[in-house]
């Protein structure tokens, strides 16, 4: 009887060791979940572009590829991303970038950033490499990359009336020069502040192309959503036709341009990319010498060249010189 009573509390001090080894470390029983023999398998569900950073002359495009991942362990998988140049077909750069060990059935994004020229358009390939094997390739074209702009997106405002972006009116009509007061209008579509940007605005003469003035303006900022109105004064010479081109340049590089024509003379009209006739240049109009205007010739000065016989030729020359040697031939015969 007493031995019984040994064994029964025996057992029930193994029971209650149990019990307190069960609770104090969970799972110390329990059965371990059975390894994914599956091979690894990874291939590319999608791709997208974003921009990463600018510069001055290049734009960092940020591609990001969603890989879906099914089965066990894939260990040696990696993704290659080249930008190749729309126009000419050649490879602008390429990136190639380790993933990390891959388990279970999951999806992973890789991002690899690639630089590119500021300008033109690219086509984007992304190739996913498996045990150095090519198992997914998906490609995607950026265009206009010379607009990408850091934080805001400064533009010029286009007017859905057809209203020009450029407008201008007189300030000073005098006698030889006119003074006009050019403003243009500048919107940011972004989300961001646009930062200092310049406005540079070229006045040509139509008909010829001479540039008759050009300055900058400078703009400190643009806000997001906000529509700006820079202007300037600049003086050209009266009675000829101009065209307004204005350049929007950030960090130094043209990210928009507009035009416009000013008319101002009466008798002859232009539009904007339209092609004009010759009207009579006065090339002298535009000759400036130290911020000065020249001097118009006078008609006494006209016609006349160094002190010299007005319409006395070569021609006239050689027909005195032939009629002296034939009366010279009379005389001795």
């Amino acid at each position: 009887m007493r031995r019984e009573r040994v064994l029964a509390a025996g057992i029930a001090v193994l029971l209650v060791a149990s019990a307190v080894t069960m609770v104090a470390v969970p799972g110390v029983f329990a059965d371990r979940e059975p390894e994914d023999v599956r091979p690894g398998r990874a291939n590319i569900q999608e791709v997208t572009l974003a921009t990463n950073g600018v510069s001055g002359g290049t734009v960092t495009l940020g591609v990001t590829s969603y890989l879906q991942h099914y089965g066990g362990t894939s260990e040696n998988v990696s993704v290659l991303v080249r930008a190749v140049d729309l126009d000419s077909g050649l490879v602008e750069t390429t990136r190639r970038v380790d993933v990390d060990t891959i388990s279970g059935d999951r999806e992973v994004p890789v991002e690899v950033n690639v630089s590119v020229a500021r300008e033109g358009g690219y086509r984007i390939e992304t190739v996913l490499y498996s045990d150095d094997q090519r198992v997914g390739t998906i490609s995607k074209t950026v265009r206009g990359v010379s607009t990408v702009q850091a934080g805001g997106r400064a533009a010029f405002h286009d007017f859905a009336a057809g209203l020009p972006s450029i407008q201008y009116s007189v300030t000073d009509a005098g006698p030889n020069r006119t003074a006009l007061d050019v403003s243009t209008y500048l919107t940011n579509s972004g989300a961001a502040s646009s930062g200092p940007v310049t406005v540079e605005l070229i006045v040509r003469q139509a008909e010829s192309n001479i540039v008759a003035a050009r300055t900058t303006i400078p703009v400190s900022e643009v806000a997001p959503g906000e529509t700006v109105a820079p202007s300037t004064t600049v003086t050209v010479p009266a009675g000829y036709n101009y065209y307004l081109d204005a350049v929007l340049r950030k960090n130094g590089v043209i990210v928009d341009a507009a035009r416009s024509a000013a008319n101002l003379d009466p008798q002859e009209r232009i539009e904007a990319n339209t092609t004009v006739r010759d009207v009579g240049l006065q090339v002298e109009d535009f000759e400036q010498t130290d911020g000065q205007d020249q001097p118009q010739p006078t008609p006494d000065s006209e016609g006349s060249t160094g002190g010299g016989v007005p319409g006395f030729g070569p021609v006239l020359a050689v027909v005195a010189l032939a009629i002296g040697a034939a009366i010279t031939w009379r005389t001795r015969s």
